[in-house]
């Protein structure tokens, strides 16, 4: 059997009302001038972006790859969504400019490139989302191109957020303290994690959708450990019940977007032990520290060689499991993050107005040692000309959090 050459590679689907823009359009040029200006610096006739992040931020559609390649197309005059036929019309829906590629025939992605693309000599694409595979078939089907990494200089575009973008954020904190209340309002004795987490969830999906009426409903959820489930940040829900003195981790991530926010609180029902309650302590020392220490101007590196220097004080340093914080915009746990705006003692970032960082020290103590479990609290902040703004309004530490019922 032959392949149906005779059916279209590439078509348009146009199908029903175009949907609310979740940024306005002299947002989405601000974004698309800086592709371009990066564009004419380094010389490249146009950028193919393929993650997660940089499509949704410069087409406002965050994809279901599903095995399938998505990208934006950016020349100086024209900048192009490029998506499967298996969508339909909701990435035409989200944005107008898409031309969507069919599976009649192989590497119909790659044809679309092409078309948009014309004859590069410099191509832009991001070295850290182009496989091998993607990689060789570019190249292939544009003899001479010269590919060029633009992943960092997009990452540090990303990195100072728009008055709209912090808007958005405002309201996902606002939307994960709702599901922390949720998660406390539903722990009890017995009561498996599972059931705790969904009472958050649903809870943060409907502040969303009351936020956001014309917005899409995805990729909100919470994790809710127990005992010892707590010794990992990302550690699934389980069906482990609540028992009292246990350590509790509350994690609630409402994603709007494809902007992740989150709120992380330690918490105990009904009652902490004595070392518990001092390693509790000692954490909330660090986070409210480190509160402290964002400010414009600061490099990342510093706030966590001082931070350091508390847990050593301790001598408890070498509990701590991971870097201080990072950036909040367009991120999620199955695409990434701003890697260059991390809160850790290799990254040399200054921070400046505009940036969004959370403050999330943990430490974790084995299982069978006193005050056995993993402490982690976590607050979001926007660096602002002389200072920085707390966005989370959760209450933590030992006198709030403490769960009786």
């Amino acid at each position: 059997m032959s392949l149906p050459e005779d059916m279209p590679r590439l078509i348009q689907i146009e199908n029903g009302d175009r949907l609310a823009s979740t940024f306005s359009q002299v947002e989405m040029k601000r974004r698309l001038d800086g592709v371009r200006a990066h564009m004419a610096e380094a010389n490249l006739d146009a950028v193919l972006f393929t993650s997660y992040h940089n499509v949704n931020y410069h087409a406002d559609f965050l994809y279901c790859a599903f095995g399938r390649s998505f990208g934006v197309l950016v020349t100086q005059d024209r900048s192009t969504l490029i998506s499967a036929n298996i969508d339909g019309g909701q990435p035409w829906r989200r944005n107008p400019d898409n031309v969507v590629y069919t599976d009649w025939q192989r590497d119909n992605f790659i044809e679309a490139v092409r078309d948009l693309a014309g004859h590069p000599k410099r191509l832009g694409v991001e070295f850290d989302f182009v496989s091998l595979d993607i990689k060789a078939k570019l190249e292939a089907a544009l003899p001479g191109v010269e590919l060029i990494d633009v992943a960092a200089a997009a990452m540090r575009r990303r990195m100072i957020k728009s008055a709209e973008e912090i808007a958005l954020i405002k309201n996902g904190t606002r939307t994960a303290d709702i599901g922390g209340a949720a998660c406390v309002e539903a722990t009890a004795e017995d009561v498996p994690e599972f059931e705790v987490a969904n009472h958050a969830t649903q809870a943060m999906i409907s502040e969303i959708a009351r936020l956001y009426p014309d917005g899409e409903l995805r990729d909100t959820w919470t994790w809710f450990q127990s005992g010892i489930n707590t010794d990992g940040a990302h550690n699934p829900v389980t069906s482990r019940k609540v028992q009292k003195g246990d350590i509790l981790s509350l994690n609630c991530f409402p994603m709007i977007a494809g902007y992740y926010t989150a709120l992380e609180r330690t918490l105990f029902f009904d009652h902490a032990s004595d070392r518990h309650l001092q390693l509790w302590n000692i954490n909330c020392e660090v986070h409210r520290r480190g509160l402290e220490l964002i400010r414009p101007g600061v490099r990342c590196c510093d706030i966590a060689l001082e931070l350091n220097e508390i847990y050593r004080s301790h001598d408890i340093l070498d509990r701590r499991t991971f870097g201080y914080g990072h950036s909040f915009g367009v991120l999620s746990h199955y695409y990434g993050r701003e890697a260059g705006l991390e809160l850790r003692e290799d990254i040399d970032t200054v921070l400046q107005p505009g940036m969004v960082v959370s403050m999330e020290p943990m430490i974790m103590i084995p299982e069978g040692q006193p005050g056995a479990g993993g402490y982690r609290e976590h607050d979001i902040l926007v660096l602002t000309e002389d200072g920085a703004e707390n966005i989370t309004g959760f209450p933590f530490g030992p006198e709030k959090n403490i769960i009786t019922g």
